[in-house]
């Protein structure tokens, strides 16, 4: 029989399910959702997920293998850059940007947006915006910006 710190380490390791029988009493032990990937909905899931990649320290687009190639042309995609659905990510680091086809348009604000933070405002700012980046609003503590597909985010210096 598990004990507590059994259940646990197990749980961490990922080997049971999420929601396990706790030995020391007859409740159920829940674990709670962890957050696993970020998704935006986008016009163009490529040009949107290259520029993700270049904002994000450390993150980077995911390379097509040849099995994820071989997928796309099932699909009939020829071309990455007709990809319905773009990974970026940073090797072993959670969470991962996947980037989706959507048929509609964005519509309104964000019920949820990233909120960045730097060393240097300015000059983040103007790299952002090299970027394809649009600054929007500039309040005391940060800035609002918009992605190339207008979705909303906000930039502040590190504290």
């Amino acid at each position: 029989m598990l004990d507590k710190i059994d259940v646990l380490m197990t749980l961490a390791a990922g080997l049971l399910p999420r929601r396990v029988a706790c030995p020391a009493t007859s409740d159920m032990m829940m674990v709670m959702a962890r957050l696993h990937d970020v998704v935006f909905d986008a016009r163009h899931p490529a040009s949107i997920a290259r520029f993700w990649a270049a904002v994000l320290d450390g993150y980077a687009v995911a390379p097509y293998d040849e099995a994820e190639l071989a997928r796309l042309r099932g699909m009939g995609i020829l071309d990455t850059e007709d990809d319905p659905s773009v990974l970026v990510e940073s090797p072993g680091l959670r969470p991962r940007f996947f980037f989706q086809l959507v048929p509609e348009s964005k519509a309104g604000k964000n019920r949820v947006h990233l909120d960045l933070a730097c060393d240097s405002l300015a000059d983040e700012v103007d790299r952002l915006q090299g970027l394809g980046a649009t600054l929007v609003a500039e309040y005391a503590d940060h800035l609002l910006l918009h992605d190339p597909e207008g979705n909303e985010f906000c930039l502040s210096e590190r504290q």
